[in-house]
């Protein structure tokens, strides 16, 4: 292609988005990626043994499917071969002592079952979720929209004007709860308290942080209303249906272009110099899916405005994220009726078993118990391994990025904190024991199991930095307007026609693709 209208630097769901997005307006897009394949966080591969397929990282894409990227392109994915797998089972909790919850995609039966547990539980759950859908349009706007905009000031001057400034001043107040004080406050029950302790993890919180609470309610909201889908196949298809549409649109996209720099002319970014030492040109901007410190440390360098080479150096990343995988011979075994169905099942002792293993891994230690999400892709999409075989997808959210000690005092640490290969295996068995627990003969059934580090994960994505999946840490000072930066104004940056998106700016994390998707419809 001639010079292009847009170059966007790395090929997550935001890259993508945004790709996608402006082919269709009729611009002309280059994406490069520096991996040899497009994908930033979700890849799929046979890792374990022949036929088994796993999505190495992401895997659910509850936040794609209901967001406005997939409302403005999911007919013309679908075109290309994208299609979902879903469940009414999205999610549940089992505890050591076997006590289970499973959350459906039915509000009645999730109101009547909690009730069942502990009375009042279920009614207090409904009032959750149903406060969540009444006060939708204020939560999304604010979560996914540009903060810095006329549409995002009238929706609070409306809502001041509609519920008073009061109102809405203590409505905001409310959503900065943690999520510690909404569960003990609101359920009498450890084991409905410990179904939604785990998932602030998911949003790179702790449960001790402001907003978990409220982020807490929303992910229930949107578990509840439309699942935890997964690829069918295994994400590489959904990447495969992003690529044909967006070279249907006009686009190109280059693997194994690692971009060294951004060329500036003027005060304005006007294209990229490749590590092959190829410029590349760009007619508009240029758009990087790229954390702070890769743009302002790698790319800009010493070119880089000042403020925001300091802004990055003060910029906080979160704890790293552990995977394994299993192949096994059989479907698990758990010690608990129902749970066999269920996509994404957390193994904790309860909240202040989050809450300990958190707070563990923040101060640089192994946790002794660790909060384990297991996926189980075959129970959604039977494609994904042999038959009557079955693959598990665990997750690992508290680990640390430089490891200072194991809490439990058995693990060698090793002298430079870094993760070693014996000790990822010998956390892996950590895991591997407490899942055993709960699946009767697991260690029979396993036919092979793959283990990341967060150094692994690290080595596969740069931007994955320490391990963490979510560019960045999420508590409330780095979200909203405040992310990546204090001065931060929507995905501007201090350098004309230079942009950036990606996880480590708002929305923030997940496979949403809001920043590409309102970075698309600004330009």
């Amino acid at each position: 292609m001639n010079a292009p209208d847009h170059i966007i630097v790395g090929s997550g769901i935001n890259a993508l988005v945004c790709a996608a997005m402006l082919g269709g307006k009729g611009a002309k897009v280059l994406v490069l990626e520096r991996n040899d394949r497009i994908g930033g966080c979700m890849r799929t591969e046979e890792i374990t043994a022949p036929g088994f397929i796993h999505d190495v990282m992401a895997t659910t894409f509850v936040l794609f499917i209901t967001s406005p990227a997939y409302a403005a392109l999911g007919k013309d994915l679908a075109r290309h071969g994208l299609e979902f797998c879903n469940t009414g089972t999205p999610t549940g909790v089992l505890r050591p002592d076997g006590s289970h919850a499973i959350l459906r995609t039915d509000r009645p039966a999730n109101v009547a079952g909690m009730n069942t547990m502990t009375a009042g539980d279920g009614d207090r759950h409904g009032s959750d979720v149903g406060e969540i859908e009444r006060n939708a349009g204020l939560l999304f706007g604010l979560l996914g929209g540009s903060l810095w905009s006329y549409p995002t000031a009238k929706l609070l001057a409306g809502e001041a004007w509609r519920r008073g400034p009061r109102e809405l001043a203590a409505f905001l107040g409310a959503a900065l709860v943690p999520a510690r004080g909404w569960l003990e406050s609101t359920y009498q029950s450890e084991t409905t308290r410990a179904l939604w302790a785990p998932w602030v993890l998911h949003a790179g919180l702790g449960p001790e942080d402001a907003f978990s609470g409220q982020i807490a309610r929303v992910i229930a909201f949107a578990l509840e209303a439309a699942g935890a889908p997964i690829v069918k196949g295994g994400a590489k298809n959904l990447l495969s249906a992003f690529e044909a549409l967006i070279k249907e649109r006009g686009g190109v996209i280059r693997t194994e272009g690692d971009v060294a720099s951004i060329v500036q002319s003027g005060g304005r970014a006007t294209g990229v110099r490749l590590a092959s030492g190829e410029t590349v040109t760009a007619k508009k901007s240029v758009i990087c899916s790229v954390t702070p410190t890769q743009l302002y440390e790698r790319l800009l360098g010493d070119a880089a405005p000042k403020a925001d080479v300091e802004a990055t150096q003060k910029y906080r990343y979160g704890k790293g994220n552990f995977q394994i995988h299993y192949a096994l011979d059989k479907p698990p075994a758990w010690r608990g009726d129902g749970l066999d169905k269920v996509a994404l099942l957390h193994l904790t002792p309860g909240l202040d078993g989050v809450s300990k293993a958190c707070n563990e891994a923040t101060r640089g230690m192994l946790p002794e118990v660790p909060t384990i999400c297991v996926g189980q892709p075959h129970a959604l999409d039977p494609s994904r391994c042999p038959d009557g075989k079955a693959i598990l997808w665990l997750q690992l959210p508290e680990a640390p990025r430089h490891i200072k000690g194991d809490a439990a005092g058995k693990l060698p640490t090793p002298a430079d904190g870094r993760w070693t290969e014996a000790l990822r295996e010998a956390y892996a068995d950590r895991a591997e024991a407490i899942l055993a627990s709960h699946i009767a003969g697991l260690k029979d059934s396993v036919i092979a199991r793959r283990a990341y580090s967060p150094a692994d994960l690290e080595a596969m994505n740069i931007n994955l930095v320490g391990g963490d999946p979510y560019g960045g840490s999420s508590t409330i000072d780095q979200s909203f307007l405040w992310r990546p930066f204090k001065t931060s104004r929507n995905h501007a940056t201090g350098i004309k026609g230079l942009y950036h998106i990606g996880a480590s700016t708002h929305p923030g994390a997940g496979l949403g693709g809001g920043s590409g998707f309102l970075l698309a419809g600004r330009l």
